[in-house]
């Protein structure tokens, strides 16, 4: 079990690979009855493993002049529709890979791998969450071509991906109008963390019960700075502003890489 956020490991699988207990960040024995000074110990412990892998990460990233992005919601925020709209609009403009998270199955995998982008699923089975260590395996399966772009589609969870630090340029919070506008409040962690905010299925508002200006001042609460991006995968509004974001990021990537 992780102390962090309580999770259940069991196996990762890494497309296909397992990656056993013991190889992984969060291995630790856990028995009732353990002192809370040393739970804090074995959490504090667990970041800082973390936090090394996710600096290795970081390195290796911006040595190759890749512009990575960790995309962190709720299940059914509508991420992997995103991806899926993203990598069809950026194509053949920018190299780019994806790494897939999941507790089970390949299926949102197998949608990226049919818009032809090359892609790597991870499944944590009981684990939230990604970690750098998984990210790092990844990595090194993927192969990554310099000068690209790292899209990370994080498992459906908005508590624990935030204490994890991927390697990650930039973490994105994508919240959805099917959802609520105080989901910010909520989960605060997440909000503080994140660089932009993506605020999806924005086609739906019409029908649903959603006060878009409410959302943002909450996030606006816990994150002053933080950008806010209305879009819709669906029907393609506000896709070409995060679309300039993500060409900025990685000219600004590419740029830093060379002056190396």
């Amino acid at each position: 079990m992780c102390t962090t956020c309580g999770c259940g490991t069991g196996q990762t699988h890494i497309d296909g690979e397992t990656i056993h207990q013991h190889d992984t960040i969060h291995s630790h024995s856990h028995a009732p009855g353990i002192s809370p000074s040393r739970m804090v110990k074995i959490e504090r412990d667990i970041l800082s493993e973390n936090n090394r892998y996710a600096n290795e990460n970081r390195r290796k990233l911006s040595e190759q002049g890749i512009f990575s992005l960790n995309l962190v919601s709720s299940p059914g925020s509508g991420k992997t529709t995103l991806l899926v709209e993203t990598i069809n609009l950026l194509r053949g403009k920018h190299p780019l890979a994806v790494i897939e998270g999941d507790q089970q199955t390949d299926n949102d995998a197998a949608r990226i791998r049919a818009t032809g982008a090359a892609v790597l699923q991870i499944n944590t089975g009981k684990g939230c969450h990604l970690d750098a260590h998984m990210i790092n395996h990844a990595m090194q399966k993927l192969n990554l071509q310099n000068n690209s772009l790292l899209l990370i589609e994080n498992v459906g969870n908005l508590v624990c991906p935030a204490n994890f630090d991927l390697g990650e340029a930039h973490k994105v919070v994508i919240l959805s109008v099917t959802e609520g506008e105080d989901k910010p409040l909520k989960y605060a962690d997440m909000f503080r963390a994140a660089d932009l905010m993506l605020l999806n299925k924005c086609d739906l508002l019409p029908y649903v019960s959603f006060d878009v200006d409410l959302a943002i001042e909450y996030a606006h609460r816990i994150n002053p700075t933080l950008p806010v991006i209305q879009i819709s995968a669906t029907n393609g509004d506000g896709m070409q502003e995060w679309l300039n974001w993500v060409n900025t990021g990685c000219q600004k990537q590419c740029a830093k890489a060379i002056m190396a």
